[in-house]
């Protein structure tokens, strides 16, 4: 046990699985420890994932015309010549 060694990443999804045992012992025991209802829930991860989806979309870059296509691939080209540059490479 001397070499355990837990990056952060795993501390956080155990920490995650602990809390997901213990709500569910407790709804076992008929304790509810969460207290919202089931549609409460459901509207908040609807939300939750309509929001993320909405992002993500707006965020990446697309391209639907076929002028904007082009464009993205000049712009590729151009960055690849860039790096070309930069690594003495012409």
């Amino acid at each position: 046990m001397k070499n355990l060694r837990i990056d952060q990443a795993t501390a956080i999804r155990i920490v995650v699985l602990l809390i997901a045992l213990v709500n569910q012992t407790l709804v076992v025991f008929g304790i509810s420890p969460i207290p919202f209802t089931s549609a409460e829930i459901e509207a908040a991860v609807t939300a939750v994932f309509s929001v993320a989806a909405t992002l993500w979309a707006t965020w990446k870059n697309n391209d639907i015309t076929e002028e904007a296509h082009r464009g993205t691939e000049h712009m590729r080209n151009l960055k690849a010549k860039k790096k070309r540059i930069e690594k003495g490479q012409k």
